[in-house]
């Protein structure tokens, strides 16, 4: 069974599944204060998650990253549909870096020391783009495998004195 991943994206999809996964799993076990003050966080930038309860927004969120998180460590999820996932949810994240007063330094995209927790969440984007780009590229530039013989093999009763006869040479490209 072929897996729909390249082994040059495992390394980005435990580091991201694994750290996605822990925080969903840690933000399930939150109480009424921790989800108070994640939503107020939240809806300060995105003023329509006001319409859940706090706790409705915590479970949600947890669920979320749990189901991100293993959709990035499970491999039978496409690469190009866990990146995208990861896009939209680091996205979210640093949408709230930009939008949330006291984040940055004035007028710049330096992070404050309030705003580092957040803004370092850049590389999880960047690991997105990734992926995402690589699966575009990567499915169009393949190109079909040939295996070209430059010497016939010899036949299973067939004597010879001739190097080239006992090992034939073959290329294969594109593989």
């Amino acid at each position: 069974m072929k897996l729909p991943i390249k082994g040059r994206h495992i390394p980005g999809r435990l580091a991201t599944g694994a750290f996605i996964l822990n925080s969903g799993i840690e933000k399930s076990r939150g109480d009424e204060q921790t989800a108070a003050m994640i939503h107020g966080m939240a809806t300060g930038t995105y003023p329509f998650l006001g319409k859940l309860t706090a706790p409705q927004f915590l479970k949600a969120l947890s669920t979320t990253e749990i189901v991100l998180g293993a959709a990035l460590l499970l491999p039978v999820v496409p690469t190009v549909i866990a990146g995208a996932g990861l896009a939209a949810f680091s996205g979210g994240l640093l949408g709230l870096y930009l939008r949330t007063p006291g984040m940055r330094q004035e007028g710049s995209l330096k992070p404050t020391q309030q705003g580092t927790a957040i803004a370092k969440d850049v590389w999880m984007l960047g690991v997105a783009g990734g992926f995402i780009i690589d699966e575009i590229f990567s499915s169009k530039t393949q190109p079909p495998t040939e295996t070209i013989t430059l010497y016939r093999e010899p036949e299973d009763d067939e004597v010879t004195d001739d190097p080239a006869a006992r090992s034939p040479f073959v290329i294969t490209s594109g593989a």
